[in-house]
């Protein structure tokens, strides 16, 4: 089991950049950010493979959203720029036991408590 803690949110105005960070306890394979606005179903916003070398994005963040990781450090950031309104949720980070990312929450094993970003209008 690992343990996942999730830093970097706040408040920001839209347009702004912020950068999330998630720390492991260990070693992990493949990770993903996940998010959750109030009143709506958790939703895939990006992940990337355990090398790096392969990422996926939901359309919503393409162009504006990076992920990357130092396996070094056990640590997956998410990038965030030109954030609008509707990027207010509460972004979890999730591990899977595997190497290949997927878009699923149900294939990640792990979940971080989360880290809540507000963007204001």
């Amino acid at each position: 089991q690992v343990h996942l803690v999730e830093s970097g949110g706040g408040l920001v105005q839209a347009g702004g950049s912020l950068r999330l960070s998630c720390a492991a306890s260990g070693r992990t394979f493949a990770m993903g950010w996940f998010r959750q606005a109030p009143g709506k179903e958790r939703e895939f916003v990006a992940a990337i493979s355990w090398s790096g070398s392969s990422t996926y994005y939901a359309d919503s963040v393409k162009g504006r959203f990076t992920i990357s990781r130092d396996n070094a450090k056990n640590t997956v950031y998410l990038q965030l720029i030109s954030l609008k309104s509707e990027d207010t949720a509460v972004y979890y980070c999730a591990a899977r036991g595997a190497r290949m990312a997927t878009m699923s929450g149900a294939d990640y094993d792990n979940w971080g408590q989360g880290t809540q970003v507000t963007v204001s209008a």
